[in-house]
């Protein structure tokens, strides 16, 4: 049968243009019930005798839920207690145009066999189709094609039963709209809300808890509306036809919410379209219940308003429910005041799932507590539930449902339980869950992508690449390294030149565009790197063993070679695919021990004294052109074999051969951006580094004056010359810590597509090069694979593909990319925080360490031997501390007590100790030992290792 549906639309040009879609009707479409004998389906989903213990319910039934009941509570739908559920195809298209997210969840759930999710096409089922009346609303439509559904299945089950089989299946629809539940029941439906038949599952009370407290159009219904406290704590967000008129007329400004995570009342907008302009947010009433990461709408206050971002250490006080505030600073009565705003609405909420404990409430039996979210960047977030005894001392996962204007923190809804707090694998999950690293294991849809094993190189492969198997390649690489991505050569030539090639792992042989393990890279982005473990952009087979260039086993690569003089000026480049057998898979301690045995003279060991040569000379060459050498500290933890548990940590060491490879794989990735974007000008994938605005560097300038040196940062070459000149005889340590500061000044650096931007904005800053892009570590970086795909291209070595050319798409991706890389970075970070903390359990240990900041209630230290950063609070959290000895100098940055002042760079001794007093966040405890203040510092303990100052890492971007 076919349906036509016709309607117009209004064309860019003002015109108007008559539509007709066909619309075709069927009588094929089945129930995909085992209880139907009618529908001659070969494997129903649904069960023929669904059985779950309700008291409202207590009769066989399935499920259909509308809309919003989809939209709001998938957390209470995807538990294993909810099973047979019938996803009409107008609820489905509806949540995949609200909300991504939950569409794919929804997927998941119909994917799930054990789940019993069955989709029914309902808008092309002859039976079930209904056209939308005259003057109806979209919504009341929708309500009605799902009361129209809901009835065919009761009579097409009623009507159709096998024979013999009792009793018989009724459907439930779910909905929180009391108009269509009303219409529902007087057309002879079964109807409940949510709220209802959760609460009527008695074998499942737990699932009450997942309930998400929102207010779905049931304003008298006591289970759903907000709690009124009779209390307006915020300011009214204005809606969104307004923002956008505002934003339009420059009165309001969008941009994303940057919550602090040093203080809960103040946090940063960046303004979308100038990434260097960024708007101070101080207090609750102008932070006006936005949560890190979303999309808001700012009105900047009149200048004599802004603020200056305050010098306090400040977390929330706990359960506190008013919102007074401590004195964070006088409007505009200092100079370095700073433009500030208010938020006004908000354009786009980006909550996800928060991972914390829970912190129960004091009275006895409550049912409301208050979560404590284990990123400080979120707020407390208040719940109902009736496990508060056995959440106690776990792990869980918690939803936001709303912030209404009467509640001092946002109303939430517990998901699950992860695991009890400080066990390790918990807190991996959680970190991975917090920086949304995607963990799962690998789909057999992927797997099935993989090559067969045993895998070996054919003629046929030989035929279309260049064979370097007889080259002296090798690899250099940190210790424990299996996804091995480079190699290289070094040959001198008969004319006087030599010839230096880079050989990267040619993984786009073996992900093809489009697969399900090509869809998975993207997705994932890069490799995740974590102390005790590695979470892989693609499958171990690929990343550690058929890519993996390892030692004498014959590979595919991407080769980049040039012609140099001995004075490192290229000469000619080449690019090219080709087969090697790398000779030597070595670590950078055994590079270099190669480099230095003046015994040995072979022709690997030749060639690293030759690239090590050039390196240098590649190196001075890009300093010299104003790249900065930046730092931080790495340390590396040795585990225990069988509990895997740390039991030593030492700062990574760092030698020549280490800037050997930096330097090489820098030339590369330079010299595949030039060919790439010669050959596809307007789709081809860079990475960027901005120079960061003025202000980013105000706390590097500060603190270089506090000891006297001067900083200049017009230019990257500037701020190179200062940093290289800031030197102090007595304080040896002295640069190293205004290099880590410098770092701090940064921008991020992004990937992008040149289509998108001036080529002026090309410039990567860190590297002082006018164009740069990632070629040499595809199996741990998904942009490297796009950019062997465009080189591939550019050679005639492989076909093209729409999406490849494609700007738009390709800065779509570039966005996840950003995204990713930036997650995977902080994740790695939590894993050396949640490490080091597992190291210092049940220990005393003193330490020296250096001030980096003085705050108005706290210094923070770093310690360089174990690599991490403390604070030491030295007054309370309000900062007025009348028990404290300290006195904060604003001007020249110092806490006093007595003779003791605290500055900046100065040496401390601390003792470290684990917090455990806080269940939450279990933390670093760092305390003065010296220079002693009575009554304040702590006294040294026996033994205590003596400070060694580690090499630094140099950060690359």
């Amino acid at each position: 049968m076919l349906k036509s549906k016709t309607f117009v639309k209004k064309t860019r040009k003002g015109g108007v243009l008559k539509v007709v879609r066909e619309h075709y009707l069927r009588d094929d479409i089945w129930c995909g019930s085992a209880a139907c004998g009618e529908c001659p389906q070969d494997k129903p989903v649904l069960e023929s005798d669904p059985e779950i213990d309700s008291s409202l319910c207590g009769f066989p039934h399935y499920l259909i839920p509308d809309t919003n009941v989809v939209l709001h509570q998938m957390d209470v739908l995807a538990d294993s207690a909810i099973r047979n559920v019938i996803v009409l195809q107008t609820v489905q298209q509806e949540v995949r145009h609200r909300s991504g997210t939950t569409y794919q969840r929804l997927r998941d759930q119909s994917n799930n066999p054990d789940k019993n999710f069955y989709v029914f096409t309902n808008e092309h089922h002859r039976e079930t189709y209904t056209e939308r009346e005259q003057g109806e609303s979209s919504n009341d439509y929708n309500d009605r094609v799902i009361r129209v559904a809901t009835r065919w299945y009761n009579k097409h089950l009623h009507d159709n039963r096998k024979d013999g089989e009792a009793p018989k299946v009724k459907v439930v629809l779910l909905t929180n709209d009391r108009e269509n539940r009303e219409k529902a029941q007087k057309e002879g439906l079964l109807a409940y809300t949510v709220h209802q038949y959760v609460k009527s599952l008695t074998g499942n009370p737990e699932l009450v808890d997942r309930l998400a407290q929102v207010d779905m159009g049931e304003s008298t219904d006591s289970d759903i509306k907000n709690e009124a406290t009779g209390r307006v704590l915020f300011p009214e967000h204005l809606p969104l036809s307004q923002l956008q008129t505002g934003i339009k007329s420059g009165r309001f400004l969008q941009g994303s919410f940057m919550a602090s995570r040093e203080n809960y009342l103040e946090a940063n907008v960046l303004v979308h379209g100038d990434e260097s302009r960024s708007i101070f947010i101080q207090g609750h009433a102008h932070l006006n219940r936005a949560v890190n990461e979303d999309v808001v709408a700012v009105e900047m206050l009149p200048e004599d308003q802004w603020k200056c971002p305050s010098s306090m250490v400040l977390q929330d006080k706990d359960g506190d429910e008013e919102t007074s505030e401590p004195d964070l600073g006088s409007p505009k009565v200092r100079s370095n005041a700073i433009p500030s705003g208010r938020v006004v609405g908000v354009i786009k909420r980006n909550w996800r799932p928060y991972c914390g404990v829970l912190q129960p409430s004091g009275m006895k039996e409550a049912t409301r507590h208050l979560f404590m979210p284990a990123e400080r960047k979120i707020p407390k977030i208040r719940i109902e539930t009736r496990q508060a005894e056995t959440l106690q001392g776990q792990r869980i996962v918690v939803s936001i449902d709303g912030w209404p204007r009467n509640s001092r923190y946002p109303k939430g809804h517990f998901v699950r339980k992860l695991g009890e707090v400080g066990d390790k694998d918990t807190e991996n999950e959680v970190l991975l869950l917090e920086h949304d690293v995607p963990h799962q294991p690998f789909s057999q849809a992927v797997l099935n992508c993989l090559p067969s094993t045993p895998w070996g190189i054919t003629k046929e492969d030989l035929a279309c690449r260049e064979d370097l198997r007889d080259l002296p390649i090798c690899s250099v690489d940190p210790p424990g390294c299996t996804d091995i991505d480079d190699a290289l050569h070094y040959l001198e030539k008969p004319n006087g030149n030599v010839e230096v090639g880079v050989h990267i792992a040619d993984v786009t042989h073996f992900i093809r565009p489009n697969t399900p393990l090509d869809q998975e890279a993207a997705n994932r982005g890069n490799t995740v790197y974590l102390c005790d473990k590695r979470i892989d952009m693609v499958p171990e087979l690929l990343s550690s063993n058929i890519c993996s260039l390892r030692g004498k086993e014959e590979r595919f690569a991407f080769s980049c070679i040039w012609e140099m003089t001995k004075d490192a000026d290229i000469v000619a480049t080449k690019f090219c695919k080709s087969v090697i057998c790398s000779k030597a898979a070595m670590t950078y301690a055994e590079a270099q021990m190669r480099i230095d045995d003046k015994n040995r003279n072979d022709a690997v060991t030749f060639g690293l004294r030759g690239l090590n040569a050039l390196a240098k000379i590649l190196k001075k060459r890009r300093i010299d052109a104003g790249a900065l050498t930046l730092a931080s500290i790495e340390v590396r933890f040795h585990v225990d074999s069988e509990t895997h548990d740390p039991i030593d940590l030492e700062t990574k060491e760092l030698r020549e051969t280490n800037s050997m490879v930096e330097e090489f794989m820098l030339l590369a990735n330079i010299s595949v951006a030039k060919k790439i974007l010669s050959d596809f000008p307007s789709c081809a994938m860079l990475r960027r580094h901005p120079q960061p605005p003025p202000s980013n560097y105000d706390i590097l300038i500060k603190a270089g004056k506090s000891k006297g040196v001067d900083i200049e940062t017009d230019t990257s070459k500037s701020l190179a010359v200062s940093l290289d000149q800031a030197t102090i005889p007595s304080e040896p340590y002295f640069n190293t810590l205004l290099r880590i500061i410098s770092t701090r000044c940064m921008m991020q650096a992004l990937y992008f597509c040149s289509g998108t931007l001036p080529e002026s904005d090309f410039f990567h800053y860190g590297l002082a090069t006018p164009i740069y892009t990632h070629f040499t570590s595809p199996i741990r970086r998904y942009s490297d694979i796009i950019v062997h795909r465009l080189l591939a291209v550019s050679i005639n070595a492989d076909k093209s593909f729409p999406d490849l050319l494609d700007k738009y798409k390709s800065q779509a991706l570039c966005n996840n990319l950003n995204f990713r890389h930036k997650m995977a970075q902080y994740a790695g970070r939590a894993s050396v925080e949640l490490h080091t903390q597992l190291f210092f359990k049940n220990k005393v240990t003193e330490e020296e360490g250096f001030v980096l900041f003085v705050r108005k209630n706290a210094v923070q230290v770093l310690i360089p031997k174990f690599g991490f950063e403390g604070t030491i609070f030295l007054k309370s959290q309000d900062g007025r501390g009348e028990d404290s000895p300290f006195v904060f100098n604003e001007e020249e940055s110092s806490q006093t007590a007595g003779d003791v002042k605290l500055r900046m760079f100065d040496r401390v001794v601390v003792q470290i100790t684990v917090e455990t007093s806080h269940i939450q966040h279990q933390k670093l405890r760092i305390r003065l030992v010296k220079p002693e203040v009575p009554g304040f510092s702590v006294p040294p303990v026996e033994a205590s290792d003596k400070i060694s100052q580690p090499p630094v890492k140099k950060v690359k971007t």
